[in-house]
């Protein structure tokens, strides 16, 4: 069974919700006048009647004629107006024949013992109801279309200020810093979207000085650890050669390169890292980059190009790429280049699904079949690649025909390099 779900913007549901309220309010109103209307006149009716049945009754009883095409003991007289004559009582009755004006009645008993009615429809004055119906029927179609155009304008001014929010509010997700979401929607209007921009602002505000105070506590503590963990590698050189010292020299020097590389993170981090630009053969630049990092990788340059981005930043990309396939898939290594394309693939168990959807995060491998690790060498990646102004992008391979998957990290190259003042262009990645 399929459902389908609609989706309605803000400016139709407060059109709707106005127009609902309208036709009730105008159709209640109109009822409630046509009902009024229709008593009056038919009280009047009764009134007109009950006054030409009595001057029929004095002219009948003194001129023996009759008035008013009044009739004496008339047949249809209605047995409602017959029993109120039995009991010596004058009476008016409203006969409805379902479609045009009611037929009104009037009998009196006179003095003989006979009934002297009258009867009579004043088309005349229900027409003008009808005139009147349709009056209301147009004033209530006119507020409905009134209410609609009113919340069509009410509603895209509404919805108009929470894109201009959700937009800027995107913007500081992805790391804005300038972005203040009440100059985006404009701060005349004092309302809730006003508020909520406030508050939107605030936990910005508030998030960015944690976010800046975390990366300035990491990058002292990292900065703190580069003398005494330098001087534990000099020490640890001058250890007579042995198994022990090699161990103690291994781990200084993990140290070492974990320090650094907390400290790179935070410089990154900081927004304040900017690309030195040299005009590279993009094929040539790759291969020997990758023989020299990772000699078993297998090299294809599908399509040559000529960038101009940064030689260090790029070459810390790519090694940092082989460096996460060495140490948490399978070989073979393949490294392909096809035009401002790179892309990089093992055959190992493929990324985590919790690195697919949020992306790589510091200290955090994801999954134990990728092996150790701290995380920091695809966030490095990623970093170097948003200072390159480039994209980096992370899937899964599909099964091959021996049964081996294996992660695929796919970086592309702007057009355009990034300006002095930081701004990138904007990359447009195939399908």
């Amino acid at each position: 069974m399929v459902r389908l779900a609609f989706r309605t913007g803000l400016r139709w549901k407060v059109s709707l919700a106005i127009a609902c309220v309208g036709a009730l309010i105008a159709t209640s109103l109109s009822l409630v006048v046509h009902n009024a209307a229709r008593a009056s006149m038919l009280d009047n009716s009764r009134d007109v009647m009950d006054d030409r049945v009595q001057v029929a009754q004095r002219y009948y009883e003194s001129t023996r004629r009759l008035l008013f095409q009044a009739e004496l003991d008339d047949p249809k007289l209605p047995q409602q107006l017959k029993d109120e004559a039995a009991r010596g009582l004058r009476a008016t009755y409203l006969q409805d024949n379902g479609s045009g004006a009611p037929e009104v009645w009037a009998s009196v008993p006179i003095s003989n013992g006979q009934v002297l009615s009258v009867h009579g429809q004043f088309k005349d004055r229900f027409a003008v109801l009808d005139d009147l119906d349709r009056v209301l029927v147009v004033g209530s179609l006119a507020v409905v279309l009134g209410g609609v155009a009113l919340g069509v304008l009410i509603g895209d001014q509404l919805s108009r200020r929470l894109r201009k929010a959700a937009a800027a509010a995107r913007k500081v997700a992805e790391g804005d810093s300038e972005v203040r979401v009440r100059e985006q929607i404009g701060g005349r209007v004092r309302d809730e979207t006003d508020e909520l921009a406030r508050a939107i602002d605030g936990m910005a505000d508030a998030l960015r000085q944690r976010l800046e105070a975390e990366r300035r506590v990491t990058a002292d503590i990292a900065h703190e650890l580069r003398t005494p963990v330098t001087g534990l590698l000099t020490a640890a050189e001058l250890l007579p050669p042995g198994r022990p010292t090699e161990l103690v020299r291994d781990r200084a020097q993990a140290m070492r390169t974990l320090v650094e590389d907390v400290l790179e993170v935070a410089r990154l981090d900081g927004f304040a890292e900017r690309a030195e630009l040299d005009d590279v053969a993009l094929g040539e630049f790759v291969s020997r980059r990758v023989r020299l990092v990772a000699p078993e990788a297998q090299i294809t340059v599908v399509r040559d190009a000529y960038v101009s981005t940064d030689p260090r930043r790029l070459e810390r990309i790519i090694g940092n790429l082989l460096a996460n396939a060495a140490n948490h898939g399978k070989p073979p290594f393949e490294v392909t280049v096809e035009g401002r394309m790179i892309r990089v693939r093992d055959h190992g168990p493929g990324f985590p699904e919790a690195l697919l959807k949020d992306g790589p995060s510091r200290f955090r491998t994801g999954a134990s079949d990728r092996g150790k690790g701290h995380g920091l060498g695809l966030t490095i990646a990623v970093g170097q690649a948003r200072v390159l102004g480039a994209r980096l992008t992370f899937r899964n391979a599909e099964p091959t025909a021996e049964g081996r998957e294996g992660a695929v990290a796919v970086l592309w190259l702007p057009d355009s390099a990034p300006t002095n003042t930081g701004s990138f262009p904007i990359i447009e990645v195939p399908d």
